[in-house]
């Protein structure tokens, strides 16, 4: 083992949003010593390879379905070359490179002291880090934050599976793909699936099922399965793959599947993403040695303040497996520094992981908050349950075929006499904004005549949400 070189009270492993807001919580604003450990690009998957570069290549496909539809309102467009996905690229990397180095000078300014390098336990007080140019140093901390988040989950079991991508390789791709295929149904493999086809590839959806997104209520998941094969994007349901192998063309695979349509069916392409879910990035973190309890897949288990199974170690993001996202992490980090280093005052400091606001961004776009009508008719009971929901063609369409309208569709969830709104669920253009503030509603208690009460602002979508009936 290194000697040991450095001590604090705060050390916090890992260098994504959740980890960094909470280290800077502690140091910035409570004093606390705190160091910081991080072998890659600071931001974590958000950042560098998640939401950030996500968003700006939707705004890009959104813009490209734009300019399809724009002839529908006497605009005549002509497109003078392809999407230029090298241009795009480079201009999206260097947008994140900016951000990394807006990171980088929020630790300085918060005095969080930056350690390169990878972090490997050796007891519940002392991390021993690889050193990223070479060496190691070991630190020791009173108390200790994981906060490692995941990374995408490998296929097991399939022959030649290596020879395709995740979702982190589709930020690297300096080539746009002629026809791609993608292995999955969680909101990682809608979104792109989405972005690809709008981008003008052949975009081919394998899910093993009948519909993708079956975590969410059913009217988004049913209704973007159908938009999305209304569209032209490839679904091939109750799906599983068997081998790939290379393919005729140089830099192409074959693709051995079965699905409902066939049982020994094969597909060229030059794309093979698979995004068929995440798992914690803990495999050489050596958590064991410190007696902290994990879930079978590796999961850390913590308590409704981050806590772990050990006294002085602490938790929080996609490494607890619990709603994988970067606000959670970022709103739960600074309640945790603030509980640890901030005084009595923040004693009972946390996050209230309940009505947690999350979008999908695929085409259309798709909002939730709160129980889907399942969940709530198995906690409630079926008497005690009234859905409110409608289903409209946004005005935007107005002007267009009926074969190239989108939908939207909206469900309001209540419970009780007083119809307590306990979910909502949008989908079409412009849910992912309208959600914010309809969440702030729900959050604080909002019932259906609440949602009532409130005027109508005309001529919106939004406006249904308060109308309905």
């Amino acid at each position: 083992m290194a000697p040991i070189t450095k001590e604090c009270d705060f050390l916090v492993i890992g260098g994504g949003s959740g980890g960094l807001a909470c280290g800077r919580r502690a140091s910035g604003q409570h004093g606390a010593k705190t160091i910081a450990i991080e072998s890659g690009r600071l931001g974590g998957t958000c950042v560098n390879v998640g939401c950030v570069p996500k968003k700006v290549t939707w705004n890009a496909a959104a813009l490209a379905e734009s300019i399809q539809e724009a002839a529908a309102y006497g605009f005549s467009v002509t497109e003078t070359a392809p999407f230029d996905w090298l241009t795009f690229k480079n201009k999206r990397d260097a947008y994140v490179k900016r951000l990394n180095g807006i990171y980088d000078k929020n630790l300085q300014n918060d005095k969080v002291e930056l350690v390169r390098g990878r972090a490997h336990f050796v007891s519940k007080n002392e991390v021993e880090v690889a050193l990223v140019g070479g060496g190691k140093e070991t630190i020791r901390a009173k108390k200790i934050l994981i906060a490692v988040g995941g990374h995408p989950s490998i296929p097991l079991g399939i022959p030649g599976s290596e020879m395709g991508i995740n979702s982190d390789g589709f930020f690297e791709l300096e080539k746009q793909p002629k026809k791609v295929a993608l292995i999955g149904a969680g909101y990682i493999a809608v979104e792109l699936a989405g972005m690809f086809h709008h981008l003008g590839t052949e975009t081919h959806l394998f899910i093993r099922r009948d519909n993708f997104l079956r975590t969410f209520d059913p009217i988004i998941s049913d209704k973007i399965t159908a938009e999305y094969e209304r569209q032209g994007i490839h679904i091939h349901k109750n799906s599983t793959q068997t081998k790939v192998e290379k393919g005729d063309k140089e830099g192409w695979l074959k693709l051995h599947y079965t699905d409902s349509n066939t049982k020994s069916g094969v597909i060229d392409l030059d794309c093979l993403l698979w995004a068929i879910g995440r798992s914690p990035e803990v495999e050489d973190l050596n958590v064991s040695v410190t007696g902290v309890e994990q879930t079978e897949k590796g999961h850390i288990i913590v308590d409704d303040y981050q806590n772990t199974s050990v006294d002085n170690i602490y938790a929080l993001g996609d490494v607890c497996g619990k709603a994988e996202l970067t606000p959670v992490a970022i709103a739960a980090g600074r309640r945790l520094g603030d509980r640890l280093f901030g005084g009595p005052q923040h004693t009972n400091a946390k996050l209230d992981y309940t009505n947690i606001p999350s979008v999908v961004f695929a085409h259309p776009e798709a909002g939730s908050i709160g129980l889907t009508e399942p969940q709530a008719r198995e906690k409630y009971g079926d008497d005690n349950v009234k859905v409110y929901k409608t289903e409209f063609t946004a005005m935007y369409y107005a002007m267009m075929e009926a074969n190239e309208k989108g939908p939207t569709a909206y469900k309001l969830i209540v419970t009780g006499r007083d119809e307590k709104v306990v979910g909502l669920h949008i989908l079409g253009a412009g849910s992912s904004e309208m959600l914010q503030g309809f969440g702030v509603a729900i959050k604080m208690g909002a019932t259906k005549k609440d949602f009532d009460s409130c005027v109508a602002i005309h001529p919106t979508s939004a406006e249904e949400l308060v109308t309905l009936k």
